[in-house]
């Protein structure tokens, strides 16, 4: 395979037993099911529709879609005719729609629905796109169906093969604009290559088996899922997507798949919901509940805990456990979590409950993954990320950042070669800006991100998502942000978990009113700052939070205050709270 280029896993997949359902997704309430042959067909009809158009080697084609199988057979329509598909998120803003749009230079653009067309065609004024195609069928505008067509009545195979012949695994795959927390969006240049090399590498992350299904969720158009959705091709696997992130329950309840990726919010979520439903049971139920629960967070690798641990937790297994790998739909094998830092309790309590987390590290420009923990007991090691790639390299800068080299890394940002120059130096090291070390002389473990670490006025350095991980870890808190740069202590914006916190209040008799004034109740600042001083034990003095202050409502994608792999975009956080901080600090001033 390392001479492959992306669109050769198609060709691949005709070498292996044709599925019914190589892609799926729901319908009008009823998966609708693509097979093998109908995903194949389709991306040479494509293809050649995109001959008849005029379509050029190197045209920047643009794509703004949830996840669904025409994302596929649009990429890999651009794949095999060279033409190179710059995905971009739905809920990128008009300017940074406008910039990519501009600065690519997109010849036709892809779109899902007729909000998203709309989208588009507001913010094409003065630019090159000749055409919008959208996914649904909408009046007056022509569809991904109608290009089916003109390709079945235009075939130009013998074209399309000499195109194909000429693509080279070194050559631009697509461009990936990175949603960044600052500035405008940089054009992420990735190749065939960088991408396969992963695929490669990663080609034992399971015991991958053609009959198995993956649910998928994360966006297409970001590069962990996309690289994910290559891998499970390569194997042959069933990808049916999920129709929203509201409804991931009941479509694992449905696919009952045997994987999926994920980001560790989305686990935290999945964690406080099962917790959040035990509290409800009462009896002998919610007692067994919580030893099971216990047990779980007490959970060590390698059977560390000894035999009666292991005699009681193979009976948690039983009785609790059980409940919880049904809820994910009863047939998994592993979830793969990556994009941030996952709490190692929850890593600890799913491995107990026999629903391995494998925890990975990369980044967009490394396409993506550089370390992962593998499906094997000797290849995985909790809180760490895991083992580092086979074929890639890493080196450690005196001040411990993570510097990268191998097949996976990008050949650089599209139109910014002094920008590129920055982050790979002449050596041809990437510079990843993270902070890391290795355990037992081979798992990687990410401290902190060097951009996000600050001084305080002491001199001392934070590094803040550490911190703000173990303060997640208390059922009283949703998200957390550490301030402090420059001042003489760490403090921390604090948003509670609301949904808890009701459950709370109304055990104690308190009368919930709404999200704003609850936070300035003292019985509830109060507890809550019982939960900081039981992290602040942990943490060396001039690490602890001295000062806190409860925000009103949890931070989204929609109010631009997280990316959309729910990163902090702590600027805008910081910005849009400045009174709050001032408050903090004002004796300072």
């Amino acid at each position: 395979m390392e001479n492959y280029r992306l669109f050769d896993l198609l060709h691949n997949l005709t070498n292996m037993p044709l599925k019914e359902d190589a892609l799926a997704s729901k319908e009008g309430g009823a998966w609708h099911k693509y097979s093998t042959t109908v995903f194949i067909d389709t991306v040479n009809y494509l293809s050649y529709a995109f001959m008849q158009l005029g379509i050029q080697k190197g045209d920047n084609i643009g794509l703004i879609s949830n996840n669904r199988p025409e994302w596929n057979f649009v990429d890999f329509a651009c794949l095999q005719t060279g033409s190179i598909n710059t995905p971009l998120y739905p809920t990128i803003s008009d300017h940074d729609l406008i910039h990519v749009i501009k600065e690519a230079d997109i010849k036709y653009f892809f779109v899902a629905n007729e909000e998203q067309y709309k989208k588009v065609k507001a913010c094409s004024h003065d630019s090159t796109i000749k055409e919008i195609f959208c996914f649904d069928k909408i009046a007056g505008v022509r569809s991904l169906k109608d290009l089916v067509e003109i390709g079945k009545n235009n075939p130009h195979q013998k074209q399309l093969e000499e195109i194909k012949a000429s693509i080279k695994p070194d050559d631009l795959a697509t461009l990936i604009y990175t949603s960044g927390t600052t500035g405008n969006p940089k054009g992420v240049m990735l190749s065939h290559r960088n991408f396969i090399s992963n695929v490669i590498a990663t080609k034992d992350l399971c015991p991958f088996e053609r009959t198995w299904r993956a649910l998928s969720f994360l966006p297409l158009n970001h590069v962990y899922e996309r690289m994910l959705s290559y891998l499970y091709m390569s194997h042959g696997l069933s990808v049916y997507y999920a129709e929203s992130m509201d409804t991931i329950g009941a479509n694992l309840k449905e696919v009952k798949p045997q994987i999926f990726v994920t980001v560790p919010r989305l686990l935290e979520k999945v964690y406080e919901k099962i917790v959040s439903a035990g509290a409800q049971l009462t009896g002998i139920k919610k007692i067994l509940f919580f030893w099971a629960l216990n047990l779980g967070l007490r959970y060590e690798q390698h059977r560390a805990n000894g035999f009666w641990y292991e005699f009681q937790l193979r009976l948690a297994n039983k009785i609790i456990f059980s409940k919880w790998r049904e809820a994910l739909g009863g047939n998994i094998v592993a979830v793969v979590s990556g994009g941030s830092a996952l709490q190692p309790r929850l890593a600890r309590v799913f491995h107990a409950a026999r629903i391995k987390v494998l925890e990975g590290y990369g980044l967009t420009e490394t396409a993506p993954v550089i370390a992962v923990n593998n499906f094997d007991d000797d290849k995985i090691k909790i809180g760490t990320v895991g083992l580092v790639l086979n074929n890639v390299k890493i080196k450690m800068a005196e001040d411990g950042e993570i510097y990268v080299k191998g097949p996976n890394v990008m050949l650089g940002y599209f139109k910014q070669p002094e920008l590129t120059k920055e982050v790979i130096d002449a050596e041809g090291w990437f510079h990843t800006g993270d902070i890391g070390i290795l355990e037992d002389g081979k798992f990687l473990k990410i401290t902190d991100r060097k951009k996000e670490m600050f001084k305080t006025s002491g001199g001392k350095y934070i590094t803040p998502q550490s911190i703000e991980n173990k303060l997640k870890e208390s059922r009283f808190i949703e998200q957390a942000m550490l301030i402090g740069e420059n001042e003489k202590f760490p403090s921390a914006f604090i948003v509670p978990a609301f949904a808890f916190l009701k459950q709370w209040c109304e055990k104690r008799d308190i009368a919930y009113t709404s999200n704003a004034e609850m936070i300035k109740h003292p019985e509830i600042i109060k507890r809550i700052h019982q939960e900081i001083d039981q992290v602040n034990k942990e943490l060396a003095h001039y690490e602890q939070i001295k000062r806190t202050e409860l925000l009103p409502r949890e931070w989204t994608i929609d109010h631009g205050e997280m990316t959309p792999k729910l990163s902090l975009k702590r600027k805008v956080i910081l910005g849009e709270n400045k009174a709050t901080y001032d408050k903090i600090y004002q004796h300072m001033i």
